[in-house]
């Protein structure tokens, strides 16, 4: 309790400039006693904390002093409040205060410099409740049964025991120990539906659980593959390395891709935009799942 008043005393101080005894007295319901014992124990600690007398006199701090001056740099303080600030946008849990009172204590003006948003512009609340449900099951270790639907098409009931919850690729996932199949592995928020949480506990220590890399494809094919240049804002945002142009504005790129039904839906997700021009087996495979699709719509 009284590591906390001192804390407030010292921060009441900064943010008036200065304070009389009486006053700190009331603001903190003691005597006036014992905030002079308190300004003793600030003091005591290196903080240049000081009474003065007579008319304009109070509790002041000196006016050069910054909180912690001697443990940290103002490169390091920065980049503290940089750090913070990041935070407070990312996880949304009202650090406002904390970050107000930081920059007081370290006087540095707090910038609002990032503003982050993890929500789709549907501006729907399906991760919310689902995001809060797995928050909750890691922090009490419950183990959570859910039906999870795979990229391959593959619908399974799945029990796992919840570890962490990550950000990456533009997607939520849950990173859990699977009963199913007896090790970690990703689930991606939007693929995972009648989630529960069960009555059971898990005793196992995963706080130092280091995150295992996705799975590395071993059957990859690189693609040569021109695109309408109608396609050139998802050409620039999703594909890396070297992109070309024809006097037509059409693009072109290399794709090093998993040859598998991957392939076929991120080419298929171009529509009539996107035309695969190396390999030609890939053509001919392409071709013939375009026959049959136009099978499907002749009536």
């Amino acid at each position: 309790m009284k590591d906390s008043r001192l804390f407030r005393i010292l921060y009441y101080v900064l943010e008036r400039g200065k304070a009389t005894a009486s006053e700190l007295a009331d603001k903190f319901e003691v005597s006036v006693r014992t905030i002079y014992r308190d300004i003793d124990s600030i003091s005591a600690a290196g903080i240049p904390i000081y009474t003065t007398q007579g008319r304009g006199g109070g509790i002041r701090l000196a006016e050069d002093f910054v909180l912690n001056k001697s443990l940290l740099s103002k490169a390091e303080r920065e980049q503290i409040m940089v750090a913070l600030n990041g935070m407070n946008e990312v996880n949304s849990l009202h650090e406002s205060e904390l970050l107000t009172k930081l920059s007081a204590l370290f006087k540095i003006k707090n910038t609002n410099w990032i503003e982050i948003d993890f929500n789709s512009w549907r501006d729907d609340k399906f991760y919310e409740k689902l995001f809060n449900e797995i928050k909750s099951a890691i922090l009490t270790k419950n183990i959570v049964d859910f039906n999870y639907f795979a990229s391959n098409g593959e619908e399974t009931n799945r029990r796992v025991k919840p570890v962490r919850l990550l950000f990456k690729g533009y997607d939520w996932y849950l990173y859990a120990f699977c009963l199913l199949k007896n090790e970690f592995r990703y689930f991606k928020l939007s693929r995972i539906k009648q989630f529960m949480i069960s009555d059971d506990k898990y005793a196992d220590d995963f706080d130092n659980v280091v995150l295992k890399k996705k799975v590395i494809y071993q059957n990859m094919i690189n693609l040569k593959v021109k695109f309408e240049k109608s396609a050139a804002f998802r050409v620039y945002d999703e594909l890396p390395g070297l992109i070309t142009k024809d006097k037509e504005g059409n693009l072109y790129a290399n794709i090093n891709i998993p040859n598998d039904y991957n392939l076929y839906n991120y080419i298929f997700s171009f529509g009539d935009k996107a035309e695969v021009i190396e390999p030609q087996e890939i053509r001919a495979r392409i071709k013939d799942k375009i026959i049959k699709i136009l099978d499907k719509y002749k009536t």
